[in-house]
């Protein structure tokens, strides 16, 4: 089997109304409808007519990438991963290519299931099928109050799930104001569903340390990303005062970039994400490496991807899932996951096991409407 070509098949998605949204980094502007939105799988085609599919391309994909690729065997996974990242010569732009080459290796997993007729989870370990599966949402928004925020956790709830994350950190917020943030969703949610806080890196270990102190009497699941994510003292140092697990990864990077966090003892949970951190077969690498330590994978970003990753190993802990921004802001083109009592279980069909919507696809590409 050779790959013979590597596409990104862009998707006119239907028009959407959406409210901006931001967390302590990122802002999402306000969508009124009017403006395009797309959608756009990987793909990878071989000469045997298996293909697979990824969540995303980029330039780099389908120029620098694929060219090293066409010709090669897509079952040889080490031997394509080392080809990718054997021409890196660490560029500025690191994190960029490392997250280009994660994109395309998940997608030769997908191919790779499907070529040899099993699941992904299979093939990568098989320790289980049944995941945990937390919402995470909680972000702020404009005319969103604690009762709306309250209302949003609520909501999670009663679409299966048993865990939740919400943001913190908002520089416009403040410490007391994200205290009751938290307090608030402690209250809603009730003493026996798992929070999870996230403050996307917004703060120093001080300061981190100080909220942590304020809100540790609601029992949060875990505290996400509170410092920076190259300060591996303060984060060493946080992990040792605290008595809340301190979850990272999601902007680390490769195999060293995690010995680097992990040996400087930084990080209580793994969040690596398999499209980022290298693909998915540097991910299991990673999970090797933190198993050494005791440590349990939780991986950030796409649902289908972490699941089969989640699925593989023994130290694996919960999969990620964004019930709401993944349909405002994502991409429409596949079904999210079907949960119940706080799980979602994985099929036995061959590939990732992505549930992707064809009949939309082929009807958007075609110009016609949406659902």
């Amino acid at each position: 089997m050779k790959i013979t070509d590597i596409t990104a098949t862009r998707v006119p998605l239907p028009p959407q109304t959406i409210a901006p949204t931001w967390n302590s980094i990122v802002h999402q502007e306000r969508s009124d409808g009017s403006s395009p939105r797309f959608g756009t799988r990987l793909e990878v085609r071989t000469d045997e007519g298996v293909t697979g599919y990824g969540f995303e391309a980029d330039a780099t994909v389908l120029g620098r990438l694929r060219d090293l690729l066409i010709g090669q065997d897509p079952l040889n996974a080490e031997a394509c991963w080392d080809r990718l990242y054997a021409h890196n010569r660490k560029p500025v732009a690191k994190g960029e290519y490392i997250s280009s080459l994660g994109k395309l290796d998940v997608a030769l997993w997908d191919l790779r299931g499907k070529a040899l007729g099993q699941p992904v989870w299979k093939l990568l370990g098989g320790h289980r099928n049944r995941l945990p599966i937390y919402g995470a949402g909680g972000y702020y928004g404009e005319d969103k109050g604690l009762r709306e925020l309250a209302t949003e956790m609520e909501g999670i709830l009663d679409a299966g799930y048993r865990a939740v994350k919400m943001k913190v950190g908002w520089p416009g917020a403040g410490l007391q104001q994200d205290a009751e943030r938290v307090r608030v969703v402690r209250e809603a949610v009730g003493p026996d569903v798992d929070v999870m806080v996230d403050a996307n890196n917004a703060w120093d270990f001080t300061t981190a340390l100080r909220f942590a102190r304020m809100i540790e009497r609601y029992e949060p699941y875990w505290f996400e990303e509170p410092i920076k994510p190259d300060d591996y003292r303060g984060q060493a140092a946080l992990c040792a005062a605290l008595d809340i697990p301190v979850a990272s990864g999601e902007n680390e990077f490769t195999r060293w970039g995690f010995r680097d966090l992990i040996g400087a003892q930084g990080v209580d949970i793994v969040q690596d994400d398999p499209r980022t951190c290298g693909g998915i077969t540097e991910w299991l690498k990673i999970a090797a490496f933190a198993s050494a330590y005791h440590l349990p994978m939780a991986p950030h970003g796409n649902v289908y991807s972490g699941a089969n990753c989640v699925a593989a190993v023994a130290n694996s802990l919960i999969v990620e899932y964004r019930p709401r921004l993944e349909q405002d802001h994502s991409n429409d083109l596949y079904d999210p996951p079907a949960v119940a009592d706080g799980h979602m279980t994985l099929s036995d069909e061959p590939g990732l096991g992505v549930p992707w919507r064809e009949h939309l696809i082929k009807r958007l590409l075609a110009g016609g409407a949406g659902a």
